[in-house]
């Protein structure tokens, strides 16, 4: 039997202008791991993982809903266009698409076997997926065909983020920041100052982007991505490891979440100058992170864990 806990989180003194977050468990059908959550709207929502688990609420994930994925591959990241239109990624070289809302997935065929982990699409058209080896592919039809761009690069890439068909981030192993202004056509490697792994890189503008990593790694940048300025968090009176952060999501030019292993989670409202520990708002790590809207997230995990999160505002 799975008890819901509602538990509101006052968590230091510099919150007393912003309202409690509120963390709710959410029940789910399965134990599998879930690497990845995406949001459309408040009510409808994915999540996928291992096993070829794939996810799908209607109601704000007051219910979740296993929907056959086709694959028993590990899935790692699902992102939709539109109510209808959706891909997702995984182990084996593997992308499916889904032309009805989730309902049904078919294989879309690549050359590549290489674990694939992230996935950003500009249009129902166009979008590109990262994944091992410096893999790096682009579809301008809707994934029929996918071909391969050059990175120049044999580290794993897990996060991408495209904010026009031109523009566009990757980050993966060894502190790999590639950027392109061409789609894709030419990828520039910029320097992080560190060897460290990068999972996950999101841009609130054209301008401002943050990438987070393991060991507590955050890299900032004002620039566009040319210059990456370390925000890597300390370890704290009572920290023992620095935890590895795994999604990075901002909700608008002031407000961001991280969240990683051990179910931690932390919260900016000053443009990520300053990142407010929200303690383990679960007893597990979490993977995935999606905001359809400012006020309400959620994050997904090991054991079937869903986590909403809202704020109040």
């Amino acid at each position: 039997m799975v008890v819901v806990l509602a538990i509101v989180l006052c968590v230091s003194p510099a919150w007393t202008a912003d309202a409690p977050l509120t963390v709710t468990p959410q029940v789910s059908p399965t134990e599998a791991i879930l690497m990845g959550i995406y949001f459309h709207s408040p009510q409808l929502g994915w999540a996928v993982g291992s096993g070829g688990t794939v996810l799908k609420t209607v109601d704000g994930g007051k219910k979740w809903k296993k929907v056959v994925s086709g694959t028993t591959a590990t899935l790692s990241g699902v992102f939709f266009v539109d109510e209808k239109q959706g891909w997702l990624v995984g182990a084996n070289g593997t992308i499916r698409r889904s032309q009805d809302g989730g309902h049904t997935w078919h294989a879309q065929l690549l050359d590549t076997q290489v674990p694939l982990y992230g996935l950003s699409f500009v249009s129902l058209s166009e979008g590109w997926v990262v994944g091992g080896n410096g893999t790096i592919l682009h579809t301008k039809d809707g994934g029929s065909h996918w071909v391969d761009q050059s990175s120049k690069t044999s580290a794993a890439l897990y996060g991408i983020q495209f904010l026009t068909a031109q523009h566009g981030t990757v980050v993966g192993a060894v502190g790999t920041v590639l950027l392109t202004d061409d789609g894709g056509v030419t990828w520039t490697p910029q320097e992080t100052q560190g060897a460290v792994t990068l999972f996950d890189v999101y841009f609130s503008d054209m301008s401002t982007g943050w990438t987070v990593g393991n060991a507590g790694a955050i890299f900032h940048t004002t620039d566009g991505g040319n210059h990456w300025i370390d925000r890597t968090l300390p370890c704290s009176s009572t920290c023992t490891k620095l935890t590895d952060l795994l999604r990075v999501r901002f909700t608008g030019p002031q407000t961001g979440w991280i969240v990683g292993e051990r179910g931690m989670a932390y919260r900016t409202t000053d443009s990520g100058f300053t990142w407010v520990e929200q303690g383990a708002i679960a007893k597990v790590s979490l993977f995935g992170l999606s905001f359809p809207i400012g006020t309400e997230g959620w994050a997904s995990g090991e054991k079937g864990t869903i986590i909403h999160l809202t704020t109040g505002r």
